[in-house]
């Protein structure tokens, strides 16, 4: 049995004009082509096939045949496959990148980042990304070392050599802890009363934050990486420790963890701060990103009586 050919692109592209325009009349119409250039296109992607894509007889307008069904799924996703990648090739040509590295703080609020995300992948489907969660001095050590062309960190940025930053927002942070841990029960905490108990701090490994506390009063510390681990063992009464806000309000609400009323420990205000390598400015599609966090973070409502973390 022989073994079908290659059908070009035009071929494939007449082939399609023709079933969505329902008649070869209506396809040269679309391609700006002459009927009888449609027609002879047609043939010929069926003797390349070695099958009959339309059945001309009995009908006006051509019908499909059964192989001219089975075929159009793959059909589409050629010519969709062709259309992705001329556009790809024409944003690099207009210099936008192929790809974007972004690293952002493990406290950013979620919901803001999807709704960033899900614009930038309307706006830019022809640019892949590359999503990098980290903690503390993670997010410029990324930066520095090329890993990620931008970047959304806590204060930790401000005055990195060779780092440019943007003011990007800030979450609110509150020490909480369990309903039935010792300090949840207090009715009236007594200063100094979070250093009898393990505090959960969250922590990395990174050249910059390494050896380094951040709003730590406790000499008995549980240390994570993971912002959602640190999550789950305040709910589970294993500690006490700072959280953002937003992502603790049901929680609050829900009384599966409480706020501490700590009166040497109010919790703070984290900023974040858009960054990238001063020798390395964004592009196009980063540089939109950026823009974007920097936007929403503008409307920020920062609570009242929180010092800077």
């Amino acid at each position: 049995m022989a073994n079908p050919g290659t059908p070009t692109f035009e071929q494939l592209r007449t082939f399609l004009a023709v079933v969505d325009a329902g008649s070869f009349g209506g396809a040269a119409r679309r391609l700006n082509r002459a009927v009888s250039v449609i027609s002879y296109g047609i043939t010929n992607l069926e003797a390349q096939l070695g099958v009959v894509l339309f059945d001309r007889e009995g009908s006006r307008k051509p019908q499909l045949t059964v192989a001219g069904r089975a075929l159009l799924a793959e059909a589409r996703t050629i010519a969709l496959g062709i259309d992705s990648l001329r556009a790809k090739v024409k944003g690099l040509l207009d210099g936008l990148e192929a790809e974007v590295d972004l690293a952002v703080d493990v406290m950013l609020p979620a919901e803001r980042l999807g709704k960033i995300l899900r614009a930038f992948a309307l706006e830019y489907p022809t640019v892949s990304l590359r999503l990098h969660v980290e903690a503390l001095g993670a997010i410029t050590a990324l930066v520095l070392d090329r890993k990620a062309v931008v970047g959304i960190s806590g204060p930790l940025a401000a005055g990195v050599e060779g780092v440019e930053c943007v003011n990007a927002g800030s979450v609110p942070m509150a020490p909480v802890a369990a309903p039935d841990h010792p300090l949840g029960r207090m009715p009236r905490i007594p200063p100094g009363a979070g250093r009898d108990y393990v505090q959960l701090v969250l922590s990395d490994r990174s050249r910059f934050t390494e050896g380094q506390d951040f709003s730590v009063m406790s000499p008995r510390t549980w240390r994570l990486a993971d912002l959602g681990a640190k999550h789950a063992l305040l709910r589970e009464g294993i500690g006490w420790g700072n959280m953002p806000l937003p992502m603790i309000e049901p929680d609050l609400v829900a009384g599966t963890l409480v706020r501490l009323a700590m009166p040497d420990h109010a919790g703070g205000t984290y900023r974040f701060a858009g960054v990238w390598r001063r020798d390395t400015p964004p592009g196009p599609a980063a540089s939109w990103l950026l823009d974007q966090f920097v936007r929403r973070g503008a409307n920020d409502v920062e609570e009242a009586g929180l010092t800077d973390i």
